[in-house]
């Protein structure tokens, strides 16, 4: 059963690289830095919802390192590392309290991975000022929440039958 388990680790993982990559080619310009699609979370709440929060947690750790050395920057992997670690711990609570739906982890997830990456730029800047933009991160974040979550209920929903039927 581990080997299945890491088998499909091994996939997510690399289903999570090519959607980290896709992001970095399509072009966002809304003015503020750091507004993305959040196509790899789509993956990241597959696992969190069938492999659970050490997954999930693993699971983003690994891409923001490989995608870093891939195609970022040692910035980038700081700034994504912090949204993510405050994302996905967000996420598994709200999951776990089994009140909200994909789409309400998603969207809570989107938010506080910006409120993340906000708070570390303004240590990093030693500034307060960067709250202004926190307004905007949240709309983009609320905004790209409700479409990952939804196609990852879509996905979480044909998936986690699967998982289960070959764990078991």
């Amino acid at each position: 059963m581990k080997a299945k388990k890491t088998a499909f680790f091994g996939m997510f993982l690399a289903l999570s690289l090519v959607a980290a990559y896709i992001e970095n080619l399509i072009p966002i310009q809304v003015g503020v830095p750091g507004v993305k699609l959040g196509l790899a979370n789509i993956v990241t709440m597959v696992i969190l919802y069938t492999l659970g929060f050490v997954a999930a947690a693993l699971l983003s750790a690994a891409r923001i390192l490989l995608s870093g050395m891939l195609f970022g920057s040692g910035f980038a992997m700081v700034y994504s590392a912090a949204g993510a670690a405050l994302s996905i711990v967000v996420m598994a609570v709200l999951r776990k309290t089994g009140h909200f739906s994909s789409v309400g982890v998603s969207v809570a997830g989107g938010v506080f991975h910006n409120v993340g990456q906000i708070l570390v730029a303004m240590a990093v800047l030693e500034t307060g000022a960067l709250l202004y933009y926190l307004p905007i991160l949240v709309v983009s974040g609320l905004a790209a929440g409700i479409v990952t979550g939804i196609i990852s209920g879509i996905l979480i929903k044909r998936v986690a039958p699967v998982f289960r039927e070959n764990m078991m």
